[in-house]
């Protein structure tokens, strides 16, 4: 579906949740305990929490970058002390990425400093409110997690 096809009232919401999505973004993403990290490499850090190990092939496809990308943005983690690369078990070309200890740490105390961070806004709405975001919050996952070129 393409936004011309949306009736008005479609068309307000989308403009209304990309504008408030991104300065919401914007906002946790300064909330974050490592400044020196770039959004990226945090997203990384983020999907390796999620999945354990990856190739680094397999990372620039979940991460939506080009492999080479991908290959200088590992070395920047491992040189950060963020990251091992160890040999593939099945395949000696490759390498498979694992976050550190030193990683797990950051991003544990990264998230909860921006749980905190939103859990003071949230603290701001009337019960009213909360309950909409507690439904939507459900939705908005599956929207994060789309490929709308691939429904």
């Amino acid at each position: 579906m393409n936004v011309t096809e949306l009736s008005e009232d479609d068309r307000t919401a989308v403009n209304t949740l990309r504008g408030a999505v991104m300065r919401l973004s914007r906002r946790l993403r300064h909330q974050r305990v490592d400044e020196s990290l770039s959004p990226t490499e945090m997203s990384v850090l983020g999907t390796l929490a999620r999945c354990g190990s990856a190739t680094p092939g397999e990372l620039a496809r979940k991460e939506h970058v080009q492999p080479p990308s991908m290959t200088r943005i590992v070395a920047m983690l491992e040189s950060k002390g963020l990251v091992h690369r160890d040999p593939h078990p099945d395949d000696r070309r490759q390498v498979v990425v694992r976050q550190t200890e030193q990683a797990e740490t950051m991003l544990e105390e990264s998230r909860a400093r921006r749980n905190a961070f939103l859990a003071e806004l949230m603290a701001t709405l009337s019960e009213e409110e909360r309950a909409v975001l507690r439904e939507a919050a459900p939705v908005l996952e599956k929207l994060a997690h789309a490929d709308a070129r691939n429904r």
